[in-house]
C-alpha cells in the first residue's frame, strides 16, 4: 500500500520494536481516522538474526514500513529451503533467502512460481576458511588438505565450480561432513585443515573462540571466480500479483534500512545484538562492517545500484551452479527475478 507523504506526516509513531522469540512486533502507529489500517505482513529470515538482517531491524526501528503502511512481524526458518517453502504456500508474504537455493527449488517438478525482487547481497559470501598454521594461504594450497563442510551448508554447492575454475582437482582435498555446530570447534582445535562457510559468518566465529587473525585464511569464492549472487528477498506470487505496491513500498523500506545500516553500522549494530539471545554488538558490527565491504558494496552496486541483477552474470552464475546440479531446465535471469518492483536506479544508490 503506498501512502503519501503528506498522510506520512499525520502518522504518530509509537513503540519501540523488540525481537522477543525470533518475533518483530509490528509498530502500532496512532492514525487519524480516516486512514486505512495497515497491511499486515510475514517476513521469513532463513536463520536466527544476525547482522545479515540489520538493513530490516533498522527499516523497522526507523519507521520505514510503517511510512510504507506495512505492519511486518517477522519469523524465523530453519534454512532457505524452509523458507522459500513458507512463501510458497502462503504461510509467508517474504523471505531472504540464498538466491541460488530460489534457482534450486525453482527447477522443482510443478515448484510455485516465486520470484525474488530485491537482492541484499550482490556477492554470495561463500568461503572456505582455513589455518595458515596448517600450510593453507591461497586456493590452490588446498590440494591434499582436509575440507569439513557442515550439513546443509550452501558454500559446497559452488566448491566444484570454484575448484574447476582455478585448476583444483576435487579428489585431491579429503571432504567430510560434519555437524554445524562442530564446524568452528573442529577448525580451531586442528582436526581439518578447512571449513567452508559464509565469510562473515565462521571467520569472526574463530576469531571470537580465540584463533589468531593472523592464522586465519579466509578464502572468499567471490576472489576467485564465482560469479553467485547471495542473500535475496523474494516475495509470495499471490501478494506480488494482488498488492503490487505492497511489495514496492517494502522492496523501498529494505532499501532505506540498508542505507541507513551503511551509514551507521555501529548503531545497527547494537539494534540487532539487543534482539538476540546473549548478542553481542561488537561482533555484530564486526559481521555487519566485513558484510557492508565485502557482500552489499559491490562495485558493480556502486555503479547500478542496490537491488537487481545484471542479466549476463547471472546466465555465468548459473553455469557454474550446474557444475554441482543437473537442470531439468536451465533457468534464466526474468525465471528467478522479477525487477518490476524495483525504484529507478537514482533511488537505488547506496551511499
Amino acid at each position: 500500500m503506498q501512502v503519501s507523504r503528506t498522510t506520512v506526516l499525520r502518522w504518530i509513531l509509537a513503540g519501540m520494536i523488540g525481537l522477543a522469540e525470533g518475533v518483530w512486533p509490528a509498530l502500532a502507529p496512532l492514525r487519524a481516522s480516516d486512514l486505512p489500517p495497515p497491511l499486515t505482513i510475514q517476513f521469513t529470515l532463513d536463520r536466527p538474526l544476525d547482522a545479515a538482517a540489520a538493513p530490516f531491524v533498522m527499516a523497522s526501528t526507523g519507521g520505514l514500513f510503517s511510512a510504507e503502511g506495512l505492519a511486518v512481524g517477522t519469523n524465523v526458518a530453519t534454512s532457505s529451503a524452509d523458507a522459500i517453502a513458507r512463501v510458497a504456500d502462503g504461510s509467508s508474504d517474504f523471505a531472504l533467502v540464498d538466491i541460488n537455493s530460489l534457482i534450486r527449488f525453482r527447477d522443482k517438478t510443478g515448484a510455485a512460481p516465486v520470484k525474488a525482487v530485491f537482492v541484499l547481497f550482490n556477492q554470495a559470501p561463500y568461503a572456505i576458511i582455513a589455518r595458515k598454521s596448517r600450510g593453507i594461504r591461497t586456493l590452490s594450497d588446498m590440494q591434499g588438505k582436509s575440507l569439513g563442510v557442515a550439513e546443509g551448508d550452501l558454500s559446497i554447492r559452488l566448491w566444484p565450480a570454484v575448484a574447476k575454475q582455478n585448476g583444483i582437482k576435487l579428489s585431491s582435498v579429503k571432504q567430510s561432513t560434519i555437524s554445524a555446530a562442530v564446524r568452528e570447534p573442529m577448525l580451531s582445535a586442528g582436526q581439518v585443515d578447512a571449513v567452508t562457510g559464509f565469510s562473515y559468518l565462521s571467520a569472526i566465529n574463530l576469531r571470537d573462540r580465540g584463533v589468531p587473525a593472523d592464522d586465519l585464511a579466509v578464502l572468499r569464492f567471490a576472489d576467485y571466480g564465482c560469479e553467485a549472487y547471495g542473500f535475496a528477498v523474494i516475495v509470495s506470487p499471490r501478494l506480488a500479483a494482488a498488492k503490487p505496491d505492497a511489495v514496492k513500498g517494502f522492496v523501498r523500506a529494505a532499501i532505506g534500512g540498508t542505507n541507513l545500516a551503511v551509514k551507521d553500522p555501529a548503531r545497527a549494530a547494537g539494534e540487532v545484538a539487543s534482539r538476540m539471545d546473549g548478542g553481542s554488538r561488537d561482533l555484530e558490527l564486526e559481521r555487519l562492517n566485513a558484510i557492508i565491504r565485502d557482500n552489499i558494496l559491490t562495485s558493480e552496486v556502486k555503479r547500478d545500484g542496490i537491488g537487481g541483477i545484471e542479466a549476463e552474470r547471472f546466465e555465468r552464475s548459473v553455469d557454474q551452479l550446474a557444475e554441482d546440479f543437473k537442470f531439468q531446465k536451465r533457468p534464466h535471469a526474468a525465471d528467478i527475478f522479477d525487477e518490476a518492483f524495483l525504484p529507478p536506479i537514482d533511488a537505488r544508490l547506496v551511499n
